[in-house]
């Protein structure tokens, strides 16, 4: 049997078919279902022309058509492709046009920007709208339509060597397909998280779905809470395909944005054991709601929630410290890695404390100076981290980038995702940040996440965004936004543009801030300019938004706020 997702969850089927796959509101949709819509959905595909290697786009918010797309076009062996719903009309054309997309499916609320390039867009063979409330486009064919009359495609036999694509925006440049061989991908997730799910360390893909008969058999089963959006890494494989590898339920928000109040009730609700979120930007709101509900009383059931996961942003010691208090039993996953692969782990208990930024080392992670030398562990020097083991073969179509992040030293291949670190003589690897946002001061590096967790420890203090900002002396100086605590203070009024006029309560509190990081950074870490602002600007997968954050602190700048 090959290590293919699609292999493996339609054994799944075969033998849970009842079992519930797919939780999105009031919405329930069994294993039989799932398999049974997205092969029906695969014939749809191959009807119109698709095949192997065929790029099939997916333009959607979280819902259960997202998930049948991919499971439709990994039957048939073609690539599935996340696509940002945030994309406007030029960033979604450029995207479908540099991943070769011959199939598009997206949501109606969508449809007027898939509508003003289609004609642009030659290459696609099929456009499918899903109706989530927004204008339907004449003339294109509705998803439950054709699922409803279409007949389930025959199974067939898949390789291990099949492409698996995902996009990342990654912090710099246009979007990159990571290209990764499916077998491999498959297996590494398989070896990793086995446990976690209550399954023994599996040698072959076939013995996956007897465990997962036992686990439903025996009402050991995991339900899954993805909170992120599907369309990035850490939704659409922590929370959805990495679970479904071992027939979990996967429950998926009917919110659009993050709602902190739904993504609790949806845990209680759904008896959710493993949520997957993204740092602090998911964790600070939750955390927030549980005080405010535990205060008032009306705090849900989240007895069964053992486990938290998080990645792809920074995830603070005070607010894991304060979601232990209210979920002792409860433990903290967090993880150090991105699209282009896993490099450490973090995990945090009641017992078990741990600090902000620092993780466990895999045995497939060192650390690298500029001239590809292993940094000497305890040295204090800063490096690139970098991962072996399971590599992409390269970013589609950019075969110079590929050169640069993918690269062998001492014959062994690894990635270079970007982030740098230290390394302690115990092989504690020491997160400072994204090398493409660190600021240089003087011949000075600083990375922006450090400053942002000092700034946060501020008690009045939500998110913070830091960048750097021309500086005719020094190159570059320290600057950013910041957001109160929603209860606290008077907090400044936001206009159309998301922009915040700077009062004197605004201006002491920029004050506050900055004399508070005297006592915790370097003076030459400090930001020189802070500006309040209603929201830190976020993606909706709670990455961080530094262009915008720049728009929004130039407009201050501009009114003389600042």
């Amino acid at each position: 049997m090959e290590t293919h997702f699609a292999t493996i969850w339609e054994s799944i089927a075969d033998v849970v078919p009842d079992h519930l796959a797919i939780v999105h509101g009031k919405r329930q949709i069994s294993w039989r279902e799932y398999d049974d819509r997205s092969a029906r959905l695969a014939h749809v595909l191959l009807d119109a022309g698709l095949s192997s290697g065929s790029k099939v786009a997916m333009f959607m918010y979280n819902c259960p058509e997202y998930v049948e797309t991919q499971f439709g076009a990994l039957k048939i062996r073609a690539v599935p492709v996340n696509v940002n719903y945030r994309y406007l009309d030029d960033e979604l054309l450029y995207l479908l046009d540099n991943a070769d997309a011959e199939a598009i499916v997206f949501h109606t609320s969508l449809g007027d920007r898939v509508a003003r390039i289609r004609d642009r867009l030659p290459d696609i063979k099929l456009f499918l709208q899903v109706d989530d409330g927004g204008q339907a486009i004449d003339g294109i064919s509705h998803y439950g339509d054709l699922i409803a009359t279409a007949e389930p495609a025959d199974r067939m036999t898949r390789s291990n060597d099949d492409m698996y694509m995902f996009y990342t925006g990654g912090t710099t440049g246009m979007p990159k397909g990571v290209m990764y061989e499916i077998g491999q991908f498959t297996d590494r997730f398989i070896q990793q998280t086995a446990p976690t799910f209550g399954v023994d360390p599996v040698k072959d893909a076939a013995a996956i779905a007897p465990a997962v008969k036992t686990l439903v058999e025996e009402g050991k089963t995991t339900v899954a809470m993805c909170g992120p959006p599907l369309m990035h890494a850490t939704g659409c494989w922590l929370g959805q395909m990495v679970p479904h590898l071992f027939g979990a339920t996967v429950v998926l928000s009917t919110s659009k944005s993050l709602d902190a109040d739904d993504l609790i009730d949806s845990v209680s609700d759904n008896g959710v054991n493993l949520l997957v979120i993204v740092g602090d930007a998911f964790a600070r709101p939750i955390l927030r709601r549980l005080e405010h509900r535990a205060g008032n009383r009306t705090m849900p059931d989240l007895s069964r929630l053992q486990l938290v996961v998080s990645s792809g942003a920074m995830w603070s010691t005070e607010v894991k410290e304060g979601l232990l208090s209210l979920l002792p039993h409860t433990a903290l996953l967090d993880t150090l890695g991105s699209t282009e692969g896993s490099m450490a782990v973090s995990i945090t208990t009641s017992d078990a404390p741990t600090e902000t930024a620092r993780f466990e080392a895999q045995p497939t992670t060192k650390i690298f100076d500029e001239h590809d030398n292993e940094i000497t562990a305890g040295s204090g020097n800063v490096g690139m981290v970098a991962t072996s083991g399971l590599v992409p073969t390269g970013y589609y179509k950019d075969p110079d980038r590929s050169a640069l992040t993918f690269r062998t030293i001492g014959g062994v291949r690894w990635s270079f995702p970007g982030d740098w670190a230290t390394v302690d003589a115990d092989g504690t690897v020491n997160l400072l940040g994204r090398g493409s946002q660190c600021i240089n001061s003087g011949g000075e590096k600083i990375f922006p996440e450090e400053v942002e967790e000092a700034v946060k420890t501020h008690d009045s203090v939500f998110d913070c965004l830091i960048f750097g900002v021309t500086d005719e002396r020094f190159g570059e100086r320290v600057a950013g936004v910041f957001s109160y605590e929603a209860d606290v203070g008077s907090v400044a009024k936001a206009n159309s543009d998301d922009t915040t006029a700077q009062d004197p309560t605004a201006k002491d509190a920029a004050q506050s801030v900055r004399e508070h990081l005297q006592r915790r950074l370097s003076s030459y870490k400090l930001p020189k300019e802070l500006v309040a602002v209603t929201a830190v600007p976020r993606l909706p997968n709670g990455k961080a938004d530094y262009d915008r954050a720049r728009e929004l602190f130039e407009a201050e700048r501009t009114s003389g706020a600042v």
